[in-house]
């Protein structure tokens, strides 16, 4: 039988070799905080956004072509078919790309791919949307035949059209503002940088 001692002085040796053990681990537990982590689970969604202009309109137009598609997928028979093919289209892919822009700008996705203009995407979207809505809902108009899905979608085509139109031109302006803003930023840094040149007459002796 061991002694108590010996006891104590085994479960002391342990311990500090697990100490040890675990100071050298590569597996150590991560201290980073959860905000700072990259993924999906620190999205949050932007209740600024969706109670200004830009996010009601673009609630709006989704909604307005989710409408308007659904209107035209009810008709069951059409002749000639070209204009119901090509309201389709446009109303199932402007509600495709404006609902996915506005997740993105929704949950502050787009500051995470910076690479992108998103202030010049939201523009060509919103630009190409009221022309094509504009034209399909005309062609629409002028073949369809007084039936109640075909008056609803094109009621439902120029609402959108008319979403869209004030959308691009609140986006033309947001976009000239970056742009200028862009501009500004890029003569300070310059006027910064000769700054620091002038200060610094060994990089003047080496210029000369």
């Amino acid at each position: 039988m061991r002694s108590g001692e010996e006891l104590d002085g085994f479960e002391g040796e342990a311990s500090s070799t697990s100490m040890i053990s675990g100071a050298s681990s590569p597996y150590q537990p991560t201290t980073e905080p959860v905000s700072q982590r990259r993924g999906l689970a620190g999205l949050r969604c932007d209740p600024d956004y969706l109670r200004g202009a830009l996010g009601r309109l673009k609630v709006a137009q989704v909604i307005l072509a989710l409408i308007a598609f659904i209107c035209i997928e009810t008709i069951m028979a059409c002749s000639p078919c070209e204009g119901l093919y090509f309201f389709e289209f446009v109303s199932c892919s402007a509600f495709v790309v404006t609902g996915v822009l506005l997740i993105m700008f929704s949950l502050n996705l787009h500051m995470r791919i910076p690479q992108i203009n998103w202030n010049l995407t939201d523009l060509v979207n919103t630009g190409l949307s009221t022309f094509l809505f504009f034209i399909a809902s005309i062609v629409l108009a002028t073949l369809n035949h007084r039936a109640g899905a075909e008056i609803a979608a094109v009621i439902f085509g120029f609402l959108a059209t008319a979403a869209y139109a004030v959308n691009t031109f609140l986006a033309v302006q947001k976009w000239r503002v970056s742009v200028r803003q862009q501009s500004t930023n890029d003569y300070i840094r310059a006027r910064t940088e000769s700054r620091d040149v002038d200060s610094r007459p060994e990089i003047q002796r080496l210029d000369t």
